[in-house]
């Protein structure tokens, strides 16, 4: 049977050369390496065919708490070896660490659900529609430097201390791991009410996350798309969020199923499953 291990900083090389065969993601690397205890937390086979990564991590309950969650990521197998439970061997191991670790449930994002025969689905909600007229409106909203994103960091916590499932950001998340998920061609804009990340994919807006005065944002994000002639959007927000008239002249509600979790030592059904989770892309693993 194949040897599983931890990762050794001479593993660099053949984990980045696995990656980049596997995947098309140019952030996973800089990503990885925002974590000083990564080795230790991946788990390989001894060729380093297949490897499972694990980061822990604190999200907020929804009741004014956090909880430390495991977050899985960097899961790949080289295409010779699939199909030789390399995957599922790895992900017990990371499982046992992340439990010895105190995580109370493990969490990950993808589109490859069968993979995690232990993990269960969760939805979060989201809408999308046509946006509203552009009208006038107070003040705008001005484009701020991804790497200046840590100017948010007030606003953002006191947006999200009650939001189940969003990250507890500390000042290195900010620094080493926003930039990564909101550079170019995210936009970072904000004004005296908030924030938003947006992305102008294809004519259409797409709001990856929003802090503040939510109206007054999405009124100004209207504005914006206004001028730059998109007429729909998309956006991270729940179904009857009564700021959703600010952006959208009509709401189709959606469901992002891309989440998974896997109980630990408690149950993560009370996070994952309230209606309000979030959890923003600045904050994936």
């Amino acid at each position: 049977m194949t040897t599983l291990r931890t990762a050794r900083p001479g593993d660099r090389e053949a984990l980045y050369t696995l990656w980049a065969t596997c995947f098309d993601a140019p952030h996973v690397v800089p990503l990885y390496e925002t974590d000083p205890g990564r080795y230790d937390r991946t788990f390989v086979t001894d060729d380093v065919s297949a490897c499972v990564y694990y980061l822990p991590r604190r999200v907020h309950d929804g009741l004014g708490g956090e909880v430390l969650v495991g977050g899985v990521a960097n899961v790949a197998a080289h295409p010779s070896v699939r199909g030789r439970g390399h995957v599922r061997r790895l992900l017990a191991l990371a499982a046992e660490a992340m439990t010895a670790d105190g995580c109370a449930w493990s969490l990950l994002f993808t589109g490859t659900p069968g993979v995690y025969k232990e993990w269960t689905t969760f939805e979060l909600q989201t809408v999308s529609g046509p946006l509203r007229p552009a009208t006038p409106s107070g003040p705008g909203l001005r484009r701020v430097a991804a790497r200046d994103a840590a100017v948010l960091r007030d606003l953002h916590e006191r947006h999200n201390a009650r939001r189940p499932l969003t990250a507890v950001r500390d000042a290195a998340h900010w620094r080493e791991r926003v930039p990564v998920w909101y550079g170019e061609p995210v936009e970072l804009l904000a004004g005296d009410a908030g924030y938003a990340a947006v992305r102008w994919d294809g004519g259409v807006l797409d709001v990856l996350e929003v802090a503040g005065d939510l109206p007054q944002v999405l009124a100004a994000l209207a504005a914006e798309a206004g001028a730059r002639r998109v007429r729909s959007g998309r956006a991270r927000l729940t179904w009857h969020d009564p700021a959703l008239p600010s952006l959208f002249s009509a709401v189709t509600p959606e469901r992002d199923r891309t989440g998974m979790a896997r109980t630990l030592l408690a149950d993560p059904a009370p996070v994952v499953g309230a209606a309000n989770a979030a959890h923003w892309p600045a904050d994936y693993f």
